[in-house]
């Protein structure tokens, strides 16, 4: 029996981190691992916070009757409550436990926002480059994905979001601090955008909700300040996790918050529970509710990656490698080399780098030629230590 064809040809055109996160597994069992410079993969190696682990022990400790059974599906109204606290503080909005849907990951989070909110054909704006899974979760709910080149600086095109909106505009989907570029949205910006969406809303009758995917938010350098958005636009969702910001990624836990001046925010709310019901995932994990709700006041130390992210600079400032300047996240966008007439390859000057043992993914899996993506999750030797592999790359490549 053959898959289905949707399915067949998303295969052929897989994920381009994936495929360099095996590649780059190959290549260790050949060189060892600290012979590989392999900044493919977003995955956070800082460890979880002390008080994790010591709230882990507890909880398995107390192992209360009932602990591991079914809650209702937005999760345990405690948790809720608890959780609701912490989004007031980060929208600046009087977000309750009934505003509060706790999902798998942001990476369920958003599919039970689009499924809650797409029709067969609805249309979701987004800016690239951008994380290219959105596409998939949009056609997973029958949706298309509609490309908006973002600025020169990479900061939010408003002016071309305004010009692709159309009657079949269902949402406007944003990333900050963004993965690949480390951009972090202002709140000028933000407001640009609100208005915009109002504006389309008042004109056509149909308010496009704004989708903030948010799990880089307390990984920002210098100061910097991820802008609040349900507090900005009445018809925002914030679905965010606890994958970056308490390094537990592979627990699969995280929420969505609703804007308490959505329109009938009763009906999302109920629609996002449905979604998260049907779609498979019933609840977010149970032990992992009750271990965030105990956090909301804690993080990894993003000091961390601010040392890791200026090492990378200078090791391709030495190299002579132009990038975006990265404001949060674990990740750098750089410029390809230029190597005769033209943008650099950045499919060519990937397979370029293995020969040197480095691993980025190509900016066109993000949707921008021209660039690689490199991320600094990684120990800050190993960053140093490639300093001279990128300068012999550069040199062999131009």
């Amino acid at each position: 029996m053959a898959i289905a064809k949707n399915v067949k040809t998303a295969l052929a055109s897989s994920s381009m981190i994936r495929k360099m996160f095996e590649e780059g597994a190959a290549l260790k069992k050949l060189h060892g691992a600290d012979g590989v410079f392999d900044f493919s993969l977003g995955n956070p190696d800082v460890e979880p916070p002390a008080a994790f682990h010591r709230t882990l022990l507890e909880l398995a400790t107390e192992d209360a009757r009932g602990s591991h059974g079914y809650m209702p599906n937005a999760g345990y109204a405690d948790v809720r409550e608890a959780v609701a606290a912490k989004a007031a503080r980060e929208q600046c909005a009087p977000v309750s436990g009934s505003h509060i849907v706790m999902s798998v990951g942001a990476a369920g989070g958003l599919n039970s926002a689009l499924k809650a909110v797409l029709d067969p054909g609805d249309e979701v704006i987004v800016c690239k480059p951008y994380f290219m899974e959105y596409r998939s979760y949009v056609a997973n709910h029958g949706g298309k994905v509609v490309e908006v080149d973002a600025l020169e600086d990479f900061d939010l095109n408003v002016a071309g979001i305004k010009a692709a909106l159309g009657e079949r505009s269902a949402a406007v989907l944003i990333n900050s601090p963004n993965n690949p570029t480390g951009r972090v949205y202002g709140a000028q910006t933000l407001e640009a955008l609100a208005g915009v969406l109002a504006e389309h809303g008042r004109k056509s009758g149909r308010w496009p909700y704004l989708i903030a995917d948010e799990p880089y938010r307390e990984i920002v350098f210098g100061g910097k300040l991820v802008p609040p958005v349900l507090s900005v636009y009445k018809n925002s969702i914030v679905v965010t996790s606890y994958s970056k910001c308490l390094s537990l990624a592979g627990e699969r836990i995280g929420y969505i918050a609703v804007s308490p001046d959505a329109d009938e925010p009763l009906e999302l709310l109920n629609a996002l529970i449905y979604a998260t019901r049907v779609l498979g995932y019933v609840n977010a994990p149970a032990l992992m509710q009750r271990c965030v709700a105990r956090l909301t006041d804690v993080s990894v130390d993003a000091s961390v990656y601010e040392r890791r992210r200026d090492a990378f600079k200078e090791a391709l400032d030495g190299a002579g490698i132009a990038y975006a300047e990265p404001e949060g996240a674990f990740y750098v966008f750089a410029r390809v080399p230029h190597k005769g007439a033209g943008d650099g390859d950045d499919l060519a000057f990937s397979e370029h780098l293995k020969k040197h043992l480095i691993l980025g993914v190509p900016g066109s899996g993000f949707g921008k030629k021209g660039w690689m993506r490199f991320a600094y999750c990684v120990r800050e030797e190993l960053i140093r230590a490639s300093a001279g592999a990128f300068k012999k790359a550069v040199a062999g490549w131009v």
